[in-house]
Order: structure tokens, then sequence, then C-alpha cells
């Protein structure tokens, strides 16, 4: 069941402040952890998951789908994103983390050069659509990132199905994932 439909809300912004408070009330009820619990479940079972050598992650932020339990998994090589300047680049997970402007956790370390190691690559959002296009919070990085020629691999959107509606407006630059993840089921 679709919670909301996006067409009543008139633009990205509207629907930015709608799904970042529908987020607060999921964080703060206790249920983002229950979701993000059966989301991380779901993903153990994604074959193109187990067949993955190279993972890149995201720290979540308040509201976000908490991925970090997949860490465990040690048959896998962790990445994360580290923004520098205009652009989001890719760090080899060691450990060490350091808070960006944005108030993100991401790697203290020197992002890798050749992107087509990655296998699979989880996006962060504010809220998704049906056709696996994300809104996040504007600035493109995802966008832009997703552009770039060397890169192969799978894009994996995590969302709690609360935050998923009928179709989200799209610019020219907007790129969609490839596969889309609830708590309830996957998304291909």
């Amino acid at each position: 069941m679709l919670p909301f439909q996006s067409e009543i809300l008139q633009n990205k912004q509207e629907l930015r402040k709608f799904a970042k408070q529908k987020r607060k009330e999921l964080f703060y009820s206790g249920a983002l952890d229950r979701i993000s619990k059966s989301i991380t479940d779901n993903i153990l079972q994604l074959e193109i998951y187990k067949c993955a050598k190279n993972v890149m992650i995201f720290y979540p932020l308040n509201g976000e789908i908490n991925l970090l339990g997949l860490l465990e998994d040690t048959n896998k090589t962790f990445y994360f994103p580290k923004c520098i300047d205009e652009n989001l680049a890719v760090c080899k997970h060691i450990g060490d983390f350091e808070v960006n402007k944005f108030n993100i956790k991401e790697p203290k370390c020197t992002p890798i050069e050749d992107l087509s190691c990655l296998d699979i690559i989880f996006v962060p959002s504010i809220c998704a659509d049906m056709s696996k296009y994300r809104l996040g919070f504007g600035f493109g990085y995802y966008d832009k990132f997703f552009a770039k020629n060397n890169l192969r691999a799978v894009k994996i959107l995590p969302q709690a199905e609360e935050l998923i509606c009928k179709s989200l407006p799209k610019d020219n630059f907007d790129v969609p994932c490839d596969i889309l993840i609830n708590q309830y089921e996957i998304m291909k």
C-alpha cells in the first residue's frame, strides 16, 4: 500500500518536507530499527548480493535505513561515499570516520580511482517511487556519480514502504536505481 500520492504535493521541496517528517516519525517511534533489520534480511537473500565482492553502503542519518549490519559479512569488501567538493568519491572501509559539512559520517581515507570494482551500490534516499527513482536532499551528488563511465554496479535503493509513492517528479539528470527493497518485498 502506498502511503501518499506525490501528485498531491506539487514539487520536490514539498515532498522532501513531507518525507522528512515521516522519517522522523519512523525514527522516534522505533519502527526504523525493525524496518532496517527487515530490509537487511531481504538484502541477504538477494542472489546478486550473495555473489557480490565489493559493496558500497552509506552511513545512515537519522531516519535513513541502517545497513551497517551488513559489515559483519566478512566475505565482502565494503566501501563508503565521501563528498569531495561537489562530487561523490568512494573509499574502502577501514573503520575510521569523520563528520563532513552535511553532518554525515564519511571515511577518513584516500578515494579509490577505479569504480568498476564495485558490484553493488546501496543508495540513500528521503523517499522513492515505484519506478525506482529516489528523492535525495537535492545536491545531486549521487546523480552525478551515476553518470561516471566506469561505473557498472547494480544500484539498490533500500526504503521503508511508508516512504514509497507511485511517482516522483523527475528532472532530466535523475537516474533510477535497478532494485528497490522495502521491509516486505524486493522490486526488480
